[in-house]
């Protein structure tokens, strides 16, 4: 009997948990979903009995309202998949290449020189901020794509280095072996043997990496004062100030979160593959 009433009392508590959580999510898709009048009437109504796309639309710019209409919600969207995408990028080939390095070639203070890199994941975010934004701001890289991309890249890189580094020391060295004796060169080898066979690796360490991006709100904050190249997160932050729809905002709002939960949901398995790997020593 305790046993069972033990039981019940933790699935209550973790409908609780789910109820707390998923309910703001549901509250922001019925409104997304409403008239900005339906959205503000009182009392509020709790199922949406007639919903519109009208939101959505203008969020694109596909409905009677422009994109500008809907505070550059559209352009930010843009922004933050550029941004987010191009430091995805960029941090992957250079974490491929330094942590098969780091794993198989022997060159003079290399175990110092990858210890110092992955030891500055323990620096706060706040103590690069500045030094980043003077020389970002010395490079004339201020509201540019290129400059918050190398920004995210040095903030992902150290992690995205780690993950690749235990992927591939993961990996027997016999099959680099093998492929030297056909006749390939180290170069070759990496490139047709040792890259196909880490792809799990790699494909997890994008995942997490872009994950990381997507959720980025104080660099940007920084370093995109310009609706040029303003994410999502950022705008988002500030678009009570602006006049734009109630209803237009929660969808945004629903964009921005349903992107990294598609990815989670569908690609669960590739992220916990590529935690394991870099929690690994």
């Amino acid at each position: 009997m305790k046993r069972r009433l033990r039981g019940s009392g933790r699935v209550v508590a973790l409908a609780l948990v789910v109820l707390w959580s998923l309910f703001p999510v549901y509250w922001a898709l019925k409104t997304s979903l409403s008239t900005n009048a339906a959205a503000q009437q009182a009392p509020a109504q709790l199922i949406v009995t007639h919903p519109i796309w009208a939101s959505y639309q203008a969020l694109f710019g596909a409905g009677p309202e422009s994109a500008d209409a809907a505070g550059g919600i559209a352009r930010a969207l843009v922004n933050i998949v550029v941004e987010t995408t191009g430091a995805t990028l960029l941090t992957l080939a250079i974490a491929v290449v330094g942590a098969y390095a780091f794993a198989r070639l022997r060159f003079r203070l290399k175990g110092a020189i990858f210890y110092v890199v992955i030891a500055t994941l323990t620096l706060p975010v706040y103590a690069t901020l500045i030094p980043l934004y003077r020389i970002m701001s010395d490079l004339h890289l201020v509201n540019t794509y290129l400059g918050i991309i190398l920004v995210y890249t040095s903030g992902f890189l150290p992690l995205a280095l780690w993950i690749m580094y235990n992927v591939f020391m993961a990996l027997p060295a016999s099959i680099e072996e093998a492929a030297r004796i056909d006749g390939a060169t180290t170069l070759q080898a990496f490139r047709r043997v040792v890259v196909p066979t880490a792809r799990p690796g790699i494909v997890a360490t994008a995942i997490v990496t872009f994950l990381f991006g997507w959720g980025q709100f104080i660099f940007p904050l920084v370093l995109s004062s310009s609706s040029s190249t303003e994410p999502l997160t950022v705008l988002l932050a500030a678009i009570d100030s602006r006049n734009v729809p109630y209803t237009i905002i929660n969808a945004a709002a629903i964009v921005a979160v349903a992107i990294p939960a598609v990815i989670v949901f569908f690609l669960n398995r590739w992220i916990v593959t590529g935690i394991t790997a870099g929690s690994l020593k």
